[in-house]
């Protein structure tokens, strides 16, 4: 899911599946508008990645009455996507471009490293929202998580993408041998290096992808597929038994416009990444496929997609939280991250059920928004 290296891995037995791939490099370069747009994407949407998420880490920071489980978790969410932006995106899009590697074997092992850690930080931390919500709407009398839990599991979550993600750090490194042969004929290579992976065999480095495709896309999508169905299906069952008191429906209505807000993020994450999980499975298996100059093309513009993913979350949270807008206004125009209290619309993501609760004492007044 986060090989983002065009290049092969450099194990004894694809040494010569290299060479040749390598070779298409003097007949694949881009054109000078082609590059112009790429960098452009590729700028606009680290901006727009990066100021976004920032400007929501500060305002749910800010907000102290609706921080909860949810918005926590979302904020852990645009830290991972920080780290994309900044760790990740320049160093990927400037080697792409550039078809050699110029920022050094530490940041040959880190980039790649830091883009594993955060992609499984992201889907892991959808995963526990799909389960707070599971359980706040399926399962309303059972196990409710609070905050405490959602420090613990954010916790776990980073040393587990920490341990899982180690190899890339492990087998990344900075090489000259595919571009041998190149430089011998084209002064454009020489004293240059790539930065590719490095597997002791074919068999360790293919387990390895096709593992992590599993445990860090597959898997956790699928799981979160299944609690936002049972969550729909509930809350369909719910909406047909309830009378027509406004209470109610206003409940059920709030809960259906968070989860619309929450699936959209996921279900928006998943279709960025999926193309580019597409390519790296099948040039692990197939690599004779892509053996063409159509191979940068495909692979850059996977990676463009699989980047927006760092600007749904401050999109979707923005577009459908009136909070969020207000404190928006309020940072770009007085450098602050507050509102009077009045304005803020007392409804915490996490407290959203079907159940009488505290909280259902403010819904008769409660507006229409998150």
């Amino acid at each position: 899911m986060d090989k983002t290296t065009q290049e092969p891995s450099m194990d004894s037995s694809v040494a010569n599946i290299s060479n040749s791939f390598f070779s298409l490099f003097e007949s694949c370069q881009p054109s000078p508008p082609a590059i112009f747009l790429l960098i452009a994407a590729y700028a606009v949407v680290t901006l727009v990645g990066l100021l976004g998420n920032l400007c929501l880490i500060v305002i749910i920071r800010k907000q102290k009455e609706s921080q909860n489980v949810t918005n926590i978790l979302i904020a852990n969410l645009s830290v991972s996507d920080v780290l994309i932006c900044i760790m990740c995106i320049p160093f990927n899009a400037a080697y792409t471009l550039m078809d050699y590697w110029v920022f050094g074997e530490a940041m040959c092992k880190i980039s790649d490293f830091v883009q594993s850690i955060s992609v499984t930080v992201s889907v892991f931390s959808l995963v526990l929202i799909a389960v707070e919500r599971y359980q706040l709407i399926v399962n309303p009398r059972g196990w409710k998580p609070n905050i405490s839990h959602a420090v613990w599991g954010i916790i776990f979550i980073w040393v587990f993408a920490l341990i899982i993600s180690a190899p890339f750090f492990i087998f990344h490194q900075v090489t000259d041998e595919p571009l041998r042969n190149l430089s011998s004929h084209n002064g454009v290579y020489v004293n240059k290096v790539l930065c590719i992976e490095v597997w002791p065999s074919v068999e360790e480095r293919l387990g390895y992808t096709t593992t992590m495709f599993v445990f860090q896309y597959f898997f956790p999508l699928g799981f979160i597929f299944i609690c936002y169905l049972k969550i729909f299906v509930c809350l369909q069952k719910r909406h047909g038994k309830v009378d027509k008191v406004r209470e109610n429906e206003s409940r059920l209505n709030e809960s259906k416009r968070i989860n619309i807000m929450l699936i959209s993020i996921v279900m928006t994450f998943g279709a960025c990444w999926l193309p580019l999980n597409i390519f790296n499975i099948v040039f692990d298996w197939n690599y004779e496929a892509l053996m063409s100059c159509h191979h940068n093309v495909v692979f850059t513009l996977c990676h463009l997609v699989a980047m927006i993913s760092t600007c749904v979350n401050p999109f979707f949270y923005g577009f459908l939280n009136k909070n969020f807008q207000k404190d928006l206004v309020m940072l770009l125009h007085n450098f602050r991250c507050f509102e009077p209290r009045e304005l803020y619309e007392n409804i915490a993501l996490s407290t959203v059920n079907t159940d009488v609760s505290k909280g259902s004492l403010r819904l008769n007044n409660m507006p229409t928004n998150i």
